[in-house]
């Protein structure tokens, strides 16, 4: 069973949840509905979390998931995912582990970098044609991380948004982050970004939220010398696409892809604090 695997100290296989990060999301958890018919028991929320994590990191289709592993059947895995999805719960622990983050001073606000990759094919909501795919439908995953690739905020588009588009509502989804004495912060002092958002408006825009606009500029020779800088959102990205549920958006749902976008950024600034242990 699952239980079993879920409370050993090394984890060998990345959608097991540790002790640890279950003790925070478990928190964060809204109360489940009551049943109004007896039924099969529910299946433990930390249980389906795995379900979720084993999908998120194998793509594999909802209806095949192991039910030898105690996960619970794909729907009920779904069911939940879209629940917590709604509750806010992923937002809520990405601040709590950026808040954590802070605490220990290991947030490098003296820069953020954005990028923004196309996410595969797609259809449905928030997806449409992609001017570097021949016109087939596809989505964008936005995506704005501090100095060393922490990501800060994430967001999905259709494939035919423009990047400069989204520089504003990922700066503005950035959450106040606080951890140490003093006013929380969600302004970094400059943002770095490549020539895909070279606009001299959204530079305007930019400075008048108190953040030095650094972007590369059209028209000029490559080497700019930002790659020294911005390679980490491009690690940031890999990691992200890492998850094969995320390489391609194989959900017509819209909010089902983010809450795997979500979840999968939370996955990964765990993994900064894990460091600090």
């Amino acid at each position: 069973m699952v239980v079993g695997l879920v409370v050993g100290k090394r984890q060998s296989r990345p959608w097991i949840v540790s002790d640890e990060l279950w003790s925070l999301i478990e928190l964060l958890l809204p109360e489940p509905a009551p049943k109004l018919v007896e039924g099969r028991p529910r299946v433990p929320d930390r249980q389906a979390l795995c379900g979720i994590l084993f999908v998120l990191h194998t793509g594999i289709q909802w209806e095949y998931l192991p039910q030898e592993l105690g996960f619970g059947s794909g729907m009920t895995c779904w069911r939940r995912l879209a629940a917590w999805n709604e509750a806010g719960v992923w937002d809520q622990l990405h601040l709590v582990l950026l808040k954590k983050l802070r605490a220990a001073k290991k947030l490098d606000w003296s820069r953020a970098v954005i990028d923004s990759p196309c996410a595969g094919r797609s259809a449905g909501p928030k997806s449409g044609p992609s001017p570097v795919d021949r016109a087939r439908p596809g989505s964008k995953h936005h995506v704005l991380t501090d100095g060393q690739g922490i990501p800060l905020a994430v967001s999905l588009t259709g494939g035919n948004r423009n990047d400069v588009t989204q520089l504003l509502p990922l700066l503005d989804k950035v959450p106040a982050v606080a951890g140490v004495v003093g006013r929380p912060r969600r302004r970094p002092d400059a943002l770095l970004a490549d020539r895909g958002y070279d606009h001299d408006k959204y530079r305007r825009l930019v400075r008048a939220r108190g953040i030095a606009p650094v972007i590369a500029e059209r028209g000029k020779e490559h080497g700019s010398g930002l790659g020294v800088f911005r390679w980490v959102v491009e690690r940031t990205i890999a990691w992200l696409h890492g998850f094969r549920r995320l390489r391609i958006r194989w959900e017509r749902r819209d909010d089902i892809h983010e809450a795997f976008l979500g979840l999968a950024t939370c996955v990964i600034t765990h993994r900064h604090v894990q460091r600090l242990c």
